[in-house]
């Protein structure tokens, strides 16, 4: 499998997040508003890092394409 550290370390940094985010808390219930806020963050997360993997895989294979055609 060819993935990058820095990928790998994102995805494991993912799990890691979403599995804290699972456990249970002994805080107090959190209301609709927050619970809102905090799936809103979560995917803000999810989807800079997924961001961040697309522009790294761009750069690859425009990398991979300019050194073939030469």
């Amino acid at each position: 499998m060819n993935v990058g550290f820095s990928t790998l370390e994102a995805w494991v940094r993912q799990l890691r997040r979403e599995r804290q985010e699972i456990t249970p808390s002994a805080a107090a219930p959190l209301t609709s508003e927050q619970q809102r806020i905090r799936e809103l963050e979560k995917q803000v997360r999810r989807l800079e890092e997924q961001n961040t993997i697309l522009k790294k895989a761009t750069a690859l294979l425009i990398s991979d394409f300019l050194n073939s055609s030469r």
